[in-house]
C-alpha cells in the first residue's frame, strides 16, 4: 500500500504536467516531419531542377528549404522551452512533498536517505529537459520514417525496420551489460560523498585527533572501488556505442547500395532520387536510437534516482495535518511512553520505557540522571521531534508529535545538547528564519543577555554567522541558541544543559531566562545537574536506564536519592512515584518514598 501511495504521488506529479508534455510531442510530430525536407529537396532537385534546368525552380525550393529549417530550429528551441516548463512544474509539485520527506527521513535516523533524496530529485527534474528526453520523444517519428521507406520500395522499409531492430536490441544488451556496474558506481558515488561531507562536518575533531588519514585511506578505497566500476561499465558502453555508430553508418551505406541492386535489376521502378531519399531517411530514423545509447548513462542514472526517489516517499508517507487547533496553554501529559531513538533496528533496546507523568502549564520541571539514562531523548520527545513506540506526550490533550508543526512550532521552545545554527545571520537564526521582527529579536536577545554580544560583532544582528554558526564561539552559539528557543514568548520551552557552555555570566544569563519565561506563564523543562537550576524547578523527574524512579518535589527527589536502601524496603531502588491522573488538573504529586 505505501508503494502504491509514493508511486502514486510521483505519477500525480507527472499527471499534472501532461499537457504541457502533450504540446512537447506536438512538436515532436511536426519536427519528425521537417526532417523529410532535405530528402524531399534531394529528391526534387534531382528528379525536377535536373530534368528541367530551371534556376527558378531551384531558387525556389532552396529558399523553401531554408524556411523549413528556420521553423525547424524554432520548434527545436520551443519543444526545449515546453521540457523544461515541465521540469519547473513537476518541481513546484513535488518539490516541496520531498523537501519534507527528505526533512523527516534525517529526523527519523535516515539522514542519507533524505540528502539522497534531494539530490534524486533534482536528477529527475534535470533529466526532464536534458537532451536525451528529446531523443526519447524523437523515437515514435523514427518508426514513421521508417514507414516513409516501407512506401518508397517494402524491401528497403524492411531492411530500415531490421536496422532499427538491432539498433534497440543494440540499447537492449547495452542496458543489461552496463547497468549493474554502473548502479553500483552510483550507490559507491553517494556513498563516497555522503563520507567527505560528515568528515568536513566534523573537520576540527578530525584534525585534532589525527584522524585525517583514516579517513583519507577509507574514502580512498571507496573511490577506487567507485573508479573500477564505473570503467567496466564505461568500457561496456563504450563497445555497444561503437557498435551502435557502426551500424548507423552501414545500414545508411547498405540500404545506398541495395537500392541501386534493386534499380539494376529491375525490382525498383523509381528514380534514383528515391534511392537516396531512403538511404538518407534510414540514417535519420536510427539517430535518436544512437543518441539514446550513447547517453544511456544517463538514462540509468535518471531511473536510479527515480526509484530511490520512491523509496524515499515510501518510508515517509505524506503527513496529514489535523484540524486546526487553538494555541496550547502548557499542561504537558506523558502517557506511558515507549520509545527508541530514530533510525535504530526495530530488535534494539528502546532508549525509553514507560514513561509517565503529568506537569501542569506554568511549572518548572529538572530532568536529572546518569548519563545515557534517557534525559535527551525524552527532550526530544516532549518537543515532538521523535515518534513514540507506544503511548502518546500530549500538549494540552493533542499529541505533540501530530500536531501540525507550522501551527504548533512558535508556541514551543528547544534548545538540544548540540545547538543547531545555520548559515545565515543572527537575526534569521533567532527569528527561525522566519518574518524578521527586530523588536522581538532583541526582546529574545535581551532576556538572555546575548544582545551586547551580538552588537559587538561586525555587523550587529546582520552578522552572517557561517555554516552551523562556525564563526562563533561555543557559549555564543549556545546563548543564540536560547534566544531562539525563547523568542515569541512559547508555551513549552525545553532545555537540554543549556548552561554546558556558559560561563558565569553566561549562567546568570540564563538564569534570568527561566525567570522571565515562569513569570510569562510558559512551562519549562530543563535537562540539567546545576544546583542553582534544581533550586529553581518547581518538580524534578529523575530517569535512570531509561526509566522514572521517582518525580516530584525536588527535596522529595533528593531525599530518596540519599535514603539508605534499608529504608526502602530493602528494594535496592527507587521507587515509582504516584502519577496525576491523564486530563487531571490537581497539583502533581512528589515521590512517595518506601
Amino acid at each position: 500500500m505505501a508503494t502504491e501511495i509514493s508511486v502514486s504521488e510521483i505519477r500525480a506529479a507527472f499527471g499534472k504536467q501532461k499537457p504541457i508534455f502533450a504540446r512537447a510531442a506536438m512538436f515532436s510530430v511536426v519536427i519528425g516531419l521537417l526532417m523529410l525536407a532535405p530528402s524531399i529537396y534531394m529528391l526534387e532537385v534531382y528528379d525536377r531542377v535536373v530534368n528541367s534546368r530551371s534556376v527558378t525552380t531551384l531558387v525556389m525550393l532552396t529558399l523553401l528549404l531554408v524556411l523549413l529549417y528556420a521553423v525547424l530550429e524554432v520548434l527545436e528551441w520551443a519543444r526545449q522551452c515546453v521540457l523544461r516548463q515541465a521540469a519547473e512544474g513537476f518541481d513546484l509539485t513535488l518539490g516541496g512533498r520531498v523537501h519534507e520527506a527528505a526533512f523527516r527521513a534525517g529526523v527519523l535516523g535516515a539522514r542519507n536517505l533524505g540528502l539522497g533524496g534531494l539530490r534524486d530529485f533534482a536528477t529527475v527534474r534535470d533529466f526532464i529537459s536534458s537532451p536525451v528526453m528529446t531523443g526519447i520523444m524523437d523515437i515514435p517519428m523514427a518508426l514513421l520514417l521508417v514507414v516513409v521507406i516501407f512506401l518508397i520500395d517494402p524491401v528497403l522499409g524492411w531492411f530500415g525496420l531490421a536496422s532499427a531492430v538491432i539498433q534497440g536490441a543494440i540499447t537492449f544488451f547495452n542496458k543489461q551489460s552496463a547497468g549493474s556496474p554502473l548502479a553500483k558506481a552510483n550507490t559507491l558515488s553517494f556513498q563516497a560523498q555522503n563520507f567527505v561531507e560528515a568528515s568536513l562536518r566534523n573537520g576540527e575533531v578530525v584534525r585534532a585527533m589525527g584522524m585525517a588519514e583514516g579517513l583519507r585511506q577509507r574514502w580512498l578505497k571507496l573511490q577506487k572501488e567507485l573508479l573500477s566500476q564505473q570503467a567496466q561499465a564505461s568500457d561496456r558502453a563504450g563497445v555497444f556505442s561503437a557498435l551502435s555508430k557502426y551500424v548507423q553508418l552501414v545500414s545508411s551505406s547498405l540500404m545506398l547500395g541495395l537500392g541501386a541492386w534493386l534499380l539494376l535489376n529491375g525490382s525498383f521502378t523509381g528514380s534514383a532520387g528515391l534511392i537516396l531519399m531512403a538511404s538518407i531517411l534510414s540514417g535519420r530514423a536510427l539517430a535518436p536510437l544512437v543518441q539514446v545509447i550513447i547517453s544511456w548513462r544517463s538514462v540509468v542514472i535518471a531511473r536510479e534516482a527515480l526509484a530511490r526517489l520512491e523509496e524515499l516517499l515510501t518510508k515517509v508517507p505524506a503527513f496529514e495535518p489535523g484540524l486546526p487547533l487553538p494555541a496550547p496553554q502548557g499542561r504537558l501529559t506523558v502517557e506511558h511512553v515507549t520509545a527508541r531513538a530514530p533510525g535504530m533496528a526495530a530488535a534494539s533496546k528502546p532508549v525509553l520505557r514507560n514513561v509517565a507523568f503529568d506537569l501542569p502549564p506554568g511549572k518548572m520541571l529538572a530532568v536529572v540522571g546518569p548519563s545515557a539514562s534517557g534525559k535527551s531523548s525524552l527532550a526530544h520527545l516532549l518537543v515532538g521531534a521523535w515518534p513514540c513506540l507506544a503511548g502518546t506526550v500530549r500538549l494540552d490533550g493533542a499529541d505533540v508529535y501530530a500536531w501540525n508543526k507550522l501551527e504548533l512550532g512558535p508556541h514551543i521552545g528547544f534548545l538540544p545538547q548540540d545547538v543547531a545554527l545555520f548559515e545565515g545571520t543572527v537575526a534569521q537564526n533567532i527569528a527561525r528564519f522566519g518574518q524578521v521582527d527586530l523588536n522581538r529579536i532583541k526582546r529574545a536577545a535581551k532576556i538572555t543577555g546575548v544582545h551586547g554580544l551580538i552588537q559587538a560583532l561586525p555587523q550587529g544582528y546582520n552578522t552572517r554567522i557561517g555554516d552551523e554558526g562556525t564563526v562563533l564561539s561555543g557559549g555564543m552559539r549556545q546563548r543564540i541558541g536560547l534566544a531562539r528557543a525563547i523568542y515569541g514568548s512559547p508555551r513549552l520551552v525545553v532545555l537540554d544543559e543549556p548552561n554546558a557552555n556558559l560561563d558565569e555570566k553566561g549562567d546568570a544569563a540564563l538564569i534570568h531566562s527561566l525567570q522571565v519565561l515562569r513569570s510569562a506563564g510558559a512551562t519549562v523543562v530543563v535537562v540539567t545537574h546545576r544546583k542553582n537550576l534544581l533550586a529553581m524547578a518547581d518538580l524534578m523527574l529523575l530517569m535512570m536506564d531509561g526509566e522514572v524512579k521517582a518525580f516530584g518535589a525536588p527535596n522529595d527527589v533528593l531525599a530518596a536519592l540519599q535514603a539508605p536502601a534499608a529504608a526502602r524496603g530493602g528494594a535496592g531502588r527507587l521507587p515509582r512515584a504516584p502519577v496525576t491522573p491523564i486530563g487531571s488538573r490537581s497539583a502533581v504529586k512528589p515521590a512517595a518514598v518506601a
